[in-house]
């Protein structure tokens, strides 16, 4: 359903998109559904390598000779690849655990999708998947927290405005 209400969304004259591939084991949103539609589309697709040691992420083109492998946190990512500029990212998926109506996000509190989103370009559309509606209450947000632009729940999208 949330791959299906993607398809309204005013996005799809961009190129490059980047999307995370979910961890069963947290039972985050499936994307292989978002995945197969950006393939039908020809997007490009850029997936991240996650670095524990500097909470950071690289983001890579996804081709048909991309390995695709498990890190040792379950995150499966590319284990080689195309490295892509972070900066030529235009639409971006974010996985999150709540957020609220002001399109604020919590995520799991290491702050690599923070640190990543510093890198893209400030008119990158930054959209959020959940299996919930939003929190009623503000969500916290620190200094370096990038608000989202939409969020797709399994019911409908959720537009933010711009601050």
């Amino acid at each position: 359903m949330i791959a299906n209400l993607s398809l309204q969304l005013p996005v799809w004259h961009y190129s490059n998109f980047h999307l995370f591939l979910s961890i069963k084991k947290l039972n985050e949103v499936d994307t292989e559904p978002l995945l197969h539609i950006l393939s039908g589309k020809d997007k490009n697709i850029i997936l991240s390598k996650t670095h524990f040691d500097t909470l950071t992420m690289e983001p890579f083109l996804l081709t048909d000779n991309t390995i695709i492998k498990k890190n040792q946190w379950d995150i499966p990512e590319p284990e080689n690849g195309i490295p892509f500029p972070t900066e030529k990212i235009e639409v971006i998926f974010i996985p999150l655990l709540a957020y609220d109506y002001s399109g604020n996000r919590a995520g799991y509190g290491k702050g690599f999708y923070d640190r990543f989103l510093e890198k893209c370009s400030p008119d990158c559309v930054k959209i959020g998947l959940s299996f919930f509606e939003p929190e009623e209450d503000k969500i916290c947000i620190g200094d370096k927290d990038v608000a989202l632009d939409y969020c797709i729940s399994p019911e409908r999208i959720f537009v933010f405005e711009k601050k």
